[in-house]
Parts: structure tokens; C-alpha cells; sequence
């Protein structure tokens, strides 16, 4: 459990730096601006890498039980999650209503696993991500993050849906290849 506790902290630390201005500030005067993004990708990339073994060998240790509709949810919300995840990196008019197309989308991640799992490592996981992404919305909308004013044609929006939709098919499926479990029983 401390291998995953670890690189929670690692993975959500090194994403707090953005939400102090003057450090990240600092960091890439001393640095310069591609140094400073490849240490940050590499130290992102060690606690998610910490975060994927630690889980897998965490022990289940029950902390409460999940509903039972809470595995019955998860598929009905994660498209949507996956979707909102798409919105980030795409041109879609998704951007126009919510600032923060991929925090929103590990947010519904998370608060879905919650739903489906009540055991510790799964507490820790997504319940440290999902509160790291609403603390970043938060810390975001501070510093005077903005919806999009661009609009596209609808296209676009049927582009980023379905892109979102192919992701959830593709993780689906590999769900029990990838995390041991599958996602739909």
C-alpha cells in the first residue's frame, strides 16, 4: 500500500506545482521552459508508474460497502468521463461550458470507482485524484481560468464524442487485462 500511497502523492504533488504561480515561475526561470516540462513529465510519469504497480499489489483491505448499483452506474457515467477526457485535447464546443473538460472527467472517474469499490487502495486512489481534481478547478478558477469562446461546427462535438466513446470501448476491454478486473460483470 505505501508503494501506491507514494506515488499518489508523487503524481498529485508534482501536479500542485502549477497551482502556485511563482514557484512554477521560478522553477522555469532556473530550469528554462523544456527542461522544466520534461522533469515534471518524468516525475508525473514515476508516480503513475508507482501508482499502476502499488495498486496491483496492494492487499484488499474493506473499507465500507459500495452500493450495489454502484458497479451498475459505472458504465452509464464513464462514457461520459472518457468523453469530457477527449473534450480536453480536442476542438469541440465542450470547452464553451466547462473550463475543465479533463479535470471534470477524472472527477467522474473517480467519484465512479468510488462508487464501485470500498476497499482502501481504491479510497486512496481515486479518492486522491478526484480530490486533487476539484482542488484544481478551484485553484484554476483562482487564478482566472476561462471557458472557451471559440465555437465549432457540430461536427467537431460528434468528433470528440466519438473519440471519447472509442477510448471507453478500447479501456473496456482491456479493463480486466490492464487492472486485473474486469469493468463490467
Amino acid at each position: 500500500m505505501g508503494l501506491l500511497a507514494l506515488g499518489v502523492v508523487i503524481l498529485v504533488g508534482i501536479h500542485l506545482v502549477p497551482s502556485f504561480p511563482a514557484l512554477r515561475q521560478r522553477l522555469v526561470q532556473r530550469l528554462g521552459e523544456n527542461p522544466y516540462k520534461g522533469i515534471f513529465s518524468i516525475i508525473g510519469f514515476v508516480g503513475l508508474v508507482l501508482i499502476i504497480v502499488g495498486k496491483h499489489k496492494a492487499e484488499f483491505v474493506p473499507v465500507w460497502q459500495p452500493p450495489v448499483w454502484g458497479k451498475d452506474v459505472a458504465p452509464l457515467i464513464m462514457p461520459a468521463a472518457f468523453v469530457l477526457l477527449a473534450a480536453a485535447y480536442l476542438p469541440t464546443n465542450i470547452k464553451r461550458f466547462t473550463r475543465h473538460p479533463m479535470l471534470w472527467g477524472i472527477t467522474l472517474w473517480a467519484a465512479t470507482h468510488i462508487l464501485a469499490n470500498g476497499d482502501l487502495a481504491s479510497l486512496m486512489l481515486f479518492g486522491g485524484l478526484g480530490a486533487f481534481s476539484l482542488f484544481a478547478m478551484w485553484s484554476a478558477n483562482r487564478r482566472g481560468a476561462v471557458r472557451s469562446q471559440t465555437r465549432y461546427p457540430p461536427k467537431k462535438d460528434i468528433i470528440g464524442i466519438a473519440a471519447g466513446i472509442l477510448v471507453y470501448g478500447i479501456f473496456l476491454f482491456l479493463h480486466p487485462y490492464l487492472f486485473g478486473v474486469p469493468a463490467v460483470s
